[in-house]
């Protein structure tokens, strides 16, 4: 058994601060690290003690494996908790760890290797009759080869990297006229964006559900299932809405995906947290997409309808702990959203904001919890993910947390920038959503920025719109009074807009 007693958290931001808290409730010491954009931050502040490890770029800084792992040896650290992103899925820094003699809060290095490549990660599966779409379990080169496959599985299909994940390297070819040109984006995509261009064939399943399955494994070989998330509400194939469980799946299919993810993980020799995701067509049949070896964004949902807290539990098996639990004591607990708060503008196909939360003053109350690392008057910097905070609302059923998500987004104040909180107003109001009847094309089917502003039809909001209209010709007219205030040379979005990347 190992003990662990002081923990470094390899990240930054939300991520960051929701693992420092945990791991302080287990009596741990905590290290931050933080980059020079990051000096203020809100993780910084929390930890025991934190260090720069470099300038704002992450290559410079959270990126840089070799540095952190110097922290770890000056400040007697016993493990590395990598949260998600960053250098969480990197097989090689988490090699570097052990070699360290340090701990690593994730699966094995060769786990990683395995599910990180989607095509390896079939490879392993198939001896568990695990379900597969249709197309080519290699990689593949030659085009018309590809095209070839790609008419025999049928159209439309979807090219796909190998080695990719957030919707990169990824092309929707509908006919065999496209299919060269797509394969040739696909690739050039893969090589910019994970320096490896291997890509393979799918089906694309139209109208597809995002379900995703949460996984935990120790070492000594029990690997549960924590039930299901419904991630469908995606912008550029990235979620943006999750809920826990899922409104569509009945108890069987639920025990049935539930054992196909505890396969999947049997099938690497998994341990700790991770996430085994699949796509489930209007029929209801589902198929393996791929496995996130690494704690989900979307964590918080089945932390609430599960009662469980997955940071301490990641700790508790990196330290060799058998898991206190079996399948049969899990059970589901009313109902949980998540909305991520994002500093973009879905009216204008959600593009990244930046600026200065001018105003920023989180939801209370029942049922509502937020996992953020700003606070008011904090900048957005440039250089990181947009995402500000995980809104998250419980429920005694789905009803009450979409009430309650809807109560906390109206309490979240936040000016400065844009966000995805009035979109998810919208999506948790709409007919689609509330009846359950949704898939992964939701955005298409369903929004246009048009929607995030309604036409006033109360005629006491016009009335009340006609008097504030004729206050403000009054005061146009009033005589200017002398100030030393210095002139505004337009307003802050205007000017956060000129820096929008």
């Amino acid at each position: 058994m190992k003990k662990i007693t002081k923990l470094l958290v390899a990240n930054r931001g939300e991520i960051a601060l929701r693992v420092l808290r945990s791991a302080k409730e287990m009596g741990l010491q905590t290290v931050a690290i933080y980059s020079e954009a990051d000096r203020n931050a809100l993780h910084v502040r929390y930890a025991d003690e934190a260090v720069c490890v470099g300038p704002p770029a992450s290559k410079d800084s959270y990126l840089r494996g070799d540095k952190i792992i110097e922290v770890c040896k000056q400040l007697g650290v016993d493990a590395i908790h990598p949260g998600y992103g960053f250098l969480s899925e990197n097989a090689e820094f988490a090699r570097l760890v052990a070699k360290a003699g340090l701990i690593f809060v994730g699966p094995s290095p060769e786990a990683m290797n395995v599910m990180g490549d989607k095509l390896s990660a079939k490879q392993a599966v198939k001896a568990y009759n695990i379900p597969l779409v249709p197309g080519t379990d290699e990689a593949i080169s030659d085009v018309e080869e590809a095209k070839r496959i790609a008419s025999e599985v049928g159209f439309p299909i979807l090219i796909k990297a190998s080695a990719g994940g957030g919707g990169k390297g990824m092309r929707i070819v509908t006919s065999a006229a496209e299919f060269e040109e797509q394969m040739q984006l696909a690739i050039n995509e893969a090589v910019s964006a994970f320096g490896d261009g291997a890509v393979f064939i799918e089906k694309f399943v139209t109208g597809p559900r995002h379900i995703e399955i949460q996984v935990l494994g120790d070492e000594h070989g029990n690997i549960v299932h924590l039930f299901e998330r419904e991630c469908s509400i995606q912008r550029r194939h990235q979620k943006v809405i999750e809920e826990a469980p899922s409104s569509v799946l009945t108890p069987e299919l639920r025990a049935e995906m539930g054992r196909c993810a505890v396969d999947v993980a049997r099938a690497c020799n998994y341990t700790g947290a991770g996430t085994v995701e699949f796509l489930l067509d209007d029929q209801h049949n589902f198929y393996f997409l791929e496995m996130n070896t690494r704690l989900q964004v979307e964590h918080p949902v089945t932390e609430q309808i599960t009662g469980l807290d997955l940071v301490k539990e990641q700790i508790r098996v990196a330290e060799g702990h058998p898991l206190p639990f079996s399948q049969e004591d899990l059970t589901i607990t009313g109902h949980a959203l998540e909305l991520r708060v994002y500093a973009e503008d879905p009216a204008n196909n959600f593009l990244p904001d930046i600026g200065t939360l001018t105003t920023y003053v989180r939801p209370q109350g029942p049922g509502v919890r937020v996992d953020d690392g700003f606070e008011q008057g904090m900048d957005i910097p440039i250089y990181y993910d947009p995402m500000i905070a995980k809104l998250v609302t419980f429920g005694k059923d789905r009803t009450e947390a979409i009430e309650r998500m809807l109560r906390a987004i109206d309490e979240y104040q936040i000016t400065g920038i844009e966000t995805t909180l009035p979109f998810g107003r919208y999506v948790l109001q709409h007919p689609a959503f509330v009846s359950g009847n949704f898939d992964t094309n939701f955005i298409r089917d369903h929004f246009t920025p048009a929607n995030l502003t309604p036409a006033v039809t109360d005629p006491n909001i016009a009335k009340v719109a006609a008097v504030l209209t004729a206050m403000l010709m009054t005061e146009k007219k009033a005589p200017v009074v002398a100030s030393d205030a210095p002139v505004a040379t337009g307003s802050a979005w205007k000017r956060n807009r000129l820096g929008t990347r």
